[in-house]
């Protein structure tokens, strides 16, 4: 089994109230769950208007197929006009941890 876990560092736009931040990051979050089948959530800066951690994790039987789902979902993040990607954080837990 492995484990793998992201965690993007993201800066908001136009962005004035918590309300506005939440009509932002829910829509990345459903996206990422409903593509690439991931546990996803905002888990950081909740009460900043500008900045949002997401996170998610992925479990696979097959390393490949986890990279490949991890690749796949930072290029969708990276790829959201309405968020500038400040910075990834990827962990990666394998059979020998």
């Amino acid at each position: 089994m492995y484990v793998g876990t992201l965690s993007f560092d993201l800066l908001l736009g136009d962005v004035r109230s918590l309300k506005e931040k939440r009509s932002v990051v829910r829509p990345i979050v459903a996206e990422l769950q409903r593509k690439y089948a991931v546990s996803a959530a905002e888990v950081d800066h909740m009460d900043l208007h500008r900045r949002a951690v997401v996170g998610l994790a992925v479990v696979s039987g097959d390393a490949a197929h986890l990279t490949d789902v991890m690749d796949r979902c930072e290029r969708l993040v990276a790829g959201r006009p309405e968020v500038e990607l400040l910075s990834v954080r990827r962990r990666f837990h394998g059979e020998d941890d």
